[in-house]
């Protein structure tokens, strides 16, 4: 699902950087997850480019992107008040917010690019599940419907914020999550939607629906894999644009065990199959550990039998358990020489872990972590759909699971890639590397010297605010908004943004920050004077009424 799928308390912590202590991939809805976020999502005028409508802007005119394989519409401003993408005609409004460097990146297509590490990662995904429907091409843009009510997502909810989100116009916006398709696709399946049912890929259910003589609704079990936008923090394993796989079971509840059979038994099958195609870097054995407790906090529904849920929980959990240790089987394990981790003496052995966590759409939910070279690594959130879902789906009478994770981040660690702006990279170093259906380790071509500047500034402080020693919490500031424009005027030249330091005036009742910029591109030499420009560039959109900059 999208990065909702994220426990309580893991939400925009930097923690969840792939460098951190604990190692974290973004999941299809972990942004919405309830408890305390990074800051209060505050709204807040950083820049007069950030605000502008795009029919204000003279850089965001006509945008032409070739994917490798299609050719995709264009995307851009071509009229005051209408933004094109993809080739659809969209109304602009105060809610406008998508800038040039995003509008570059829908349509790419890498998903289906055969070389490229997230089409090989999701086409493995896709061939342990030869019953599911595949989806990896739906368009990018959305509903707000279909983004967060269809899922239960609150109006006021903190997720739906522009400085989180970027919107078209307040009624649509590039989708966040692959979770926007859950209610989609299961009501295309309901009612017949070709335009829908005809972007499977899986080319026996596709077969299976010309020779049967009743129709066959392929979406009672599907999976799809998109790219979703999110405004973000800019370091080696955050981007603006980025991959996830969704998938969605349902079940007949009059027929419930035998259903679940049938599917193991293929499912099995169908692993089997693959690892004796793709061979195994590692035999893996999954060893799982799961303490958790169906509760008040994490409960079943009321309109639910408890012995069925159990039922299907388990097979979410094995379903998920022996997908992960097929994908990890094809990469390169680590020794694990501590004596005190759950894999000591165990080198064919993964350990697996499961946690209560909490989804507007799901309960109740779970997620799972792996043992992975000496680190707990978050794979998935999943959970007991929320009957609700199916019942505005038409599928009132089945029970259903999901899941969801990122595919980049764990493309990172099985293919050895070690900064995730590589993956929107047309340099054919890296693509010329991979080959489809294998799973190779990435080498670095030469990665040219980087060069930092910092840029300094004073801003208001709330009233309302907390202050701590590394957060904007206390401030009239969301760190999101800097990151978007420093993306927008330096694009992929920029390795990383951190807040280096962080002082307040209480007299004055304004905050210095500072905050490092370290450019490094990956395909060229970048001059100074090219560098300097772009600073400067940064500091004067940084100019605003409540914003005053000096040097560092």
């Amino acid at each position: 699902m999208s990065r909702l799928w994220q426990t309580t308390n893991k939400i925009f912590s930097r923690s969840n950087s792939l460098l951190s202590t604990k190692h974290r991939i973004p999941l299809s809805i972990s942004h919405l997850s309830k408890g305390p976020s990074r800051g209060q999502f505050i709204s807040t005028t950083v820049t007069p480019k950030i605000q502008k409508n795009l029919n204000q802007r003279e850089n965001a005119a006509q945008i032409q992107k070739v994917s490798p394989e299609n050719d995709v519409p264009s995307n851009g401003s071509e009229t005051e008040g209408e933004i094109t993408i993809l080739g659809a005609k969209y109304k602009t409004d105060e809610w406008t917010n998508i800038n040039k460097a995003i509008l570059d990146k829908v349509g790419r297509n890498l998903l289906n690019t055969p070389t490229h590490p997230t089409r090989i990662l999701k086409d493995i995904i896709f061939s342990q599940f030869p019953t599911y429907a595949h989806y990896d091409s739906i368009p990018s843009p959305v509903t707000t419907y279909a983004n967060f009510d269809s899922l239960y997502i609150p109006k006021d909810h903190p997720g739906r914020a522009k400085t989180d989100n970027y919107y078209i116009n307040k009624d649509n916006l590039l989708r966040a999550h692959t979770s926007a398709h859950q209610v989609q696709l299961m009501k295309a399946g309901i009612n017949k939607e070709v335009s829908l049912l005809n972007l499977n890929k899986n080319e026996f259910l596709k077969e299976k629906q010309k020779t049967s003589n009743d129709y066959v609704n392929i979406n009672r079990r599907f999976l799809v894999a998109a790219d979703v936008f999110r405004r973000d923090e800019i370091d080696s394993s955050h981007y603006p644009a980025f991959h996830q796989l969704e998938g969605v079971v349902t079940l007949s509840q009059d027929n419930l065990e035998q259903e679940i059979a049938t599917e193991k038994s293929i499912r099995e099958s169908a692993q089997q199959q693959l690892l004796l195609k793709l061979g195994s870097k590692s035999n893996l054995q999954v060893e799982t550990h799961d303490d958790t407790l169906v509760s008040s906090a994490n409960p079943y529904q009321d309109c639910h039998d408890p012995k069925q849920v159990d039922m299907i929980a388990n097979d979410m959990k094995e379903t998920m358990n022996s997908m992960v240790a097929t994908i990890l089987s094809q990469a390169i394990k680590v020794e694990d020489n501590d004596p005190n981790s759950p894999a000591a003496g165990k080198p064919n052995v993964l350990p697996v872990r499961w946690i209560e966590a909490y989804f507007p759409f799901t309960s109740p939910s779970w997620e799972m972590e792996v043992w992975w070279n000496g680190e707990w690594l978050e794979i998935c959130g999943c959970g007991v759909m929320k009957q609700g879902l199916l019942k505005n789906a038409g599928l009132e009478n089945q029970i259903g699971w999901a899941f969801g994770f990122g595919l980049d981040r764990l493309a990172m660690i099985l293919f050895g890639v070690p900064d995730i702006r590589l993956f929107w990279s047309n340099d054919k170093r890296f693509l010329n590397q991979f080959t489809p259906g294998k799973i190779t380790t990435f080498t670095p071509f030469s990665k040219y010297p980087p060069c930092h500047k910092d840029v300094s500034f004073w801003v208001n402080n709330k009233i309302d605010g907390k202050d701590t020693e590394n957060s904007t919490e206390s401030i009239d500031f969301h760190e999101n908004d800097l990151m978007d424009l420093v993306r927008e005027l330096a694009g992929d030249l920029v390795q990383d943004v951190t807040l280096i330091d962080k002082y307040t005036n209480k007299k004055t009742n304004k905050t210095s920050l500072c905050y490092r910029i370290n450019y490094c591109s990956m395909d060229r030499n970048v001059t100074n004077l090219e560098i300097n420009e772009i600073q400067e560039s940064v500091r004067k959109e940084l100019l605003t009424p409540c914003m005053e900059i000096f040097d560092p």
